[in-house]
């Protein structure tokens, strides 16, 4: 039946069909009744299932089902961790709703605030991010008294983040009678304890949290520490790709690496926290229409990156735990697509590994490169970005 069975309006049909869906996901098989209900939902689902759209088609149908107004008041808040995140659910709402004349806005730090407080007087969705959310209520230019959908995504990063008092202090600004939607990866105690707090005899969805996708190859690769830098290079002049998506634990490490992947002649860029709002959306955009292949990327920032033919992701730096295993590697066999997830391993990572194949119930199929010395002796110099670091700290130690 697809999504027929939910008997959306023409004018939501009509969106669904732009964009290309044909058949529900497992989440919004259960999140949109439960939705379109009136009921409080807590879902616990990983990047790639379909989570947006659960929560997106169902709010915009609720929306014309209660006739409305499509230019305010708000009536729809979506909270959201990072910018990114926000822009694609804004997205989300203007493609699945642009039959309905419904209007979204979205608003984040490192953007001019003028047009924000311009443009939430005129919507009745807002997607935002805590802290610029708070700085519009601030200053007067926002109204959440007529909000009767909140939306809580990603709730476990927004609590990695530290957003959690900023939530409580916006919670605290909504009317007490509303739907409240929860959407979460994990469930760490203090995400449970807020949703036992705001949601009310809520839909509990569960929908694979440790499962890696069934389209997506694994493959650890033994590699010592020092040598991961030249087995990726190695690696991708090996392998056939569309997008490569490379996973590391810091911000200066996606930066020296994407540099050093460019320098040896491949077209790479980096994304992470210390960057601007142009020029994470510039580096968004490239990666997505191909202006570059590779994108190195830490955890943090990767979240909100929509593009549907990454082929390939590479755990260059091991991940901390099974969940952000499986966040990674959901980044590619999207939408019944095929994909490859490569998992360096060095000697300090192998307990690490166990623990994550323990988790799955499955072990990762060893990966070799034939054209590689993994015997190559650690070198016996500084590269130049470290030794001119290393020089400088001398230096402050003498004085």
């Amino acid at each position: 039946m697809g999504f027929d069975q939910f008997n959306f309006d023409m004018r939501l049909v009509s969106g669904i069909r732009s964009v290309g869906y044909e058949e529900p996901t497992p989440v919004q098989l259960k999140a949109v009744p439960a939705v379109l209900a009136g009921r409080d939902v807590m879902g616990l689902a990983q990047t790639g299932t379909g989570k947006t759209a659960a929560f997106v088609l169902p709010v915009l149908q609720r929306l014309l089902d209660g006739e409305a107004e499509k230019r305010g008041p708000v009536r729809v808040l979506v909270l959201s961790p990072t910018r990114e995140l926000a822009l694609q659910t804004h997205e989300s709402f203007i493609e699945l709703g642009r039959q309905t004349g419904i209007r979204s806005a979205a608003v984040y730090g490192g953007a001019g605030i003028g047009k924000q407080a311009k443009e939430v007087k005129k919507v009745t969705v807002v997607n935002a991010t805590p802290g610029r959310l708070l700085d519009l209520l601030e200053r007067g230019d926002l109204d959440l008294s007529q909000v009767d959908t909140l939306v809580l995504d990603e709730a476990d990063r927004m609590l990695d983040m530290g957003f959690m008092d900023e939530v409580a202090n916006i919670l605290e600004k909504l009317p007490a009678k509303r739907q409240n939607l929860m959407f979460s990866a994990t469930m760490p105690d203090e995400i449970d304890k807020l949703s036992k707090n705001i949601l009310h005899d809520p839909e509990v969805i569960r929908v694979a949290v440790t499962v890696s996708a069934d389209g997506v190859f694994h493959y650890s690769c033994p590699v010592p520490l020092h040598l991961k830098q030249s087995f990726l290079k190695v690696l991708l002049n090996e392998i056939e790709f569309s997008r490569v998506l490379v996973f590391v634990r810091t911000k200066r490490w996606a930066r020296r690496l994407a540099q050093r992947l460019v320098k040896s002649g491949l077209s790479a860029a980096d994304l992470h926290g210390d960057l601007s709002q142009s020029k994470r959306n510039r580096t968004l955009s490239g990666f997505k229409f191909g202006d570059f292949k590779v994108l190195v990327a830490t955890d943090l920032a990767a979240r909100g990156i929509d593009c549907s033919n990454i082929s390939h992701v590479i755990n260059y730096d091991m991940p901390d735990n099974v969940e952000i295993f499986v966040h990674r590697t959901g980044r590619t066999g999207r939408a019944d697509a095929k994909g490859t997830a490569y998992t360096f391993v060095a000697d300090e990572d192998k307990t690490r590994l166990a623990e994550i194949e323990e988790a799955l119930g499955y072990g990762l199929e060893l990966f070799y490169l034939d054209k590689f010395n993994y015997n190559a002796p650690k070198p016996d110099f500084i590269p130049a970005d470290e030794n001119k670091g290393r020089k400088k700290r001398n230096s402050q130690s003498k004085k």
